[in-house]
């Protein structure tokens, strides 16, 4: 099997994941892997390209997307090998769905592309499926702050949905109220998810995404919070409550 480089670089790929499976001469890590144990690495791959765009590291962003797009090869491959599908397929069923998805690009309707008629097209391929819940097809595996997110945009398509961000506003009070009187271990577990849920739709409601904010978030609090442990000269965790707060207060006036 030739997997020089002068190949063509998609050929090369899907010949070289294909002699790493091969039963008799292919890689035994390779071979012991399937659908479910991919997966894992599916995921962190599609982090680490996020984690590239959002350091702006070019060099770094065509690696990840190469761990990604092995990924899809990977996947791609052992399907083929139990006869499901094959890498082509792959990239002609999406190739077909984005024409699909773009009718005033590659059909004969007007307008632009906004975000209602993206989900309006969304909804007609669900229909075609025959799908019976607003909410199918919310992939069970996304991090819990944009799934929850995602299924409250489904159900504000219904019309179940506050009419202004006050409904929401509420909510989020009457949760902690209910979470501050939960009687167990069980009941606060709960209504701290409830909680949470009603913070994403308060979030939903003022157009912002709750997992991006949430990741903003974190990444403003551990630049302040490295910068305190440098201006404590490496003595942060033996300073009072007041003193590490009088830095965490330093810290934001520098930004």
């Amino acid at each position: 099997m030739n997997d020089s480089p002068s190949e063509h670089p998609i050929e090369r790929l899907l010949s070289i994941m294909a002699r790493l499976r091969d039963p008799r001469t292919g890689c035994d890590w390779d071979l012991a892997q399937n659908f479910a144990t991919i997966a894992p690495y599916t995921i962190e791959e599609a982090y680490e390209v996020a984690d590239a765009i959002e350091r702006g590291d070019m060099s770094d962003l065509k690696d990840e997307l190469g761990d990604l797009l092995l990924q899809v090869v990977f996947h791609a491959r052992m399907a083929e090998e139990a006869a499901h599908f094959a890498f082509a397929d792959v990239a002609n069923a999406i190739g077909d769905k984005m024409q699909a998805r773009h009718p005033h690009i590659f059909g004969d309707a007007k307008g632009t592309m906004d975000d209602t008629r993206w989900e309006d097209l969304k909804a007609d391929e669900r229909s075609a499926k025959g799908v019976t819940s607003a909410l199918d097809g919310v992939a069970t595996a996304l991090p819990a702050l944009m799934r929850a997110q995602k299924l409250q945009k489904r159900a504000a398509r219904t019309g179940f949905d506050w009419p202004d961000p006050t409904g929401s506003e509420a909510k989020i009070a009457e949760e902690i109220d209910e979470l501050k009187s939960a009687p167990s271990d069980d009941a606060r577990f709960e209504e701290a998810g409830d909680l949470l849920f009603a913070a994403v739709n308060f979030v939903r409601a003022h157009g912002i995404s709750a997992e991006e904010a949430l990741r903003a978030a974190n990444k403003k609090f551990e630049r302040r919070f490295r910068a305190m442990e440098e201006l404590s000269g490496g003595d942060f965790p033996n300073l009072s409550l007041d003193e590490q707060e009088g830095l965490w207060q330093a810290v934001k006036k520098t930004e």
